[in-house]
């Protein structure tokens, strides 16, 4: 009787997945529709960056249109060659702040960020922008076939009143949650001194509830516990008890299919 059941509730979780499936299919098709009648050049986006699209957007077509067009041309204008040239973020590279290396148990790519690297004093804020867009094209080419999320380790070891860049982390995060949608897996923060409560307080409002839910904010002493569960050793950064170097995003070599909508 209880195995009967076991299956009986197997089959119905098959049938259910198939019907959300269906129903996600049915509302891309009629996104695609909207899109690409309003820019052609729509045409060469695929299903799986529409789906991500429309999931941050809780299915609605019509919001999920609106938000990839708006992408589309923020897109063409701050990305017009579908890639940001490293002469274009040159300052920011210099500063190594941005470390890609490394894939978690469920193969995602990491980015490491070590904020206290960062000051407002010592930034542009166009090319802080467009050092965003480099970071996360190349998590986005680092990806396996399949994977469409990644993770970041936001470390703020040795930050302090120097580092506090409220115009910044609403730029960063506006670009994370309006053009990369569904692409955060977690984030997660560590040696966060009790300072950063009041950029956290300036800035959490702006942080939509599904991306809130991904960002962990790690106690010291469960460190290593906390990481190890989500990352092998042999994928986590030496700073962290693993066993990789850290790797600046400008030496990390990946292909160069950098634009997720072509």
């Amino acid at each position: 009787m209880g195995s009967s059941c076991r299956h009986e509730n197997e089959a119905e979780k098959v049938v259910s997945c198939y019907e959300v499936d269906k129903i996600e299919q049915n509302r891309v098709d009629s996104m695609r529709s909207i899109i690409e009648a309003k820019d052609p050049s729509a045409k060469v986006t695929d299903d799986a960056t529409l789906r991500r699209f429309l999931r941050a957007r809780d299915l609605n077509v019509e919001k999920a249109s609106q938000l990839f067009l708006k992408y589309l041309k923020w897109r063409q204008a701050l990305v017009p060659l579908g890639y940001i040239p490293e002469s274009e973020v040159s300052n920011e590279l210099r500063k190594k702040k941005i470390y890609i290396q490394g894939f978690d148990k469920q193969r995602r790519p990491i980015e490491v960020i070590l904020a206290a690297r960062h000051y407002a004093s010592d930034r542009d804020l166009e090319e802080f922008k467009r050092m965003i867009v480099y970071g996360f094209d190349k998590l986005c080419a680092s990806m396996p076939t399949g994977q469409e999320t990644f993770v970041i380790i936001a470390d703020f070891e040795g930050w302090g009143y120097s580092n506090i860049d409220t115009r910044a982390y609403l730029a960063a995060l506006e670009i994370l949650q309006d053009c990369y949608p569904e692409s955060l897996a977690k984030a997660f923060m560590i040696h966060v001194p009790y300072l950063f409560q009041t950029a956290w307080k300036m800035i959490s409002p702006f942080i939509d509830k599904v991306t809130k839910k991904k960002i962990i904010f790690v106690e010291d002493k469960h460190l290593s516990s906390t990481l190890l569960n989500d990352i092998d050793e042999s994928q986590l950064p030496e700073i962290y008890g693993g066993a990789l170097p850290l790797v600046p995003a400008q030496d990390c070599h990946t292909q160069l299919v950098l634009d997720r909508s072509s």
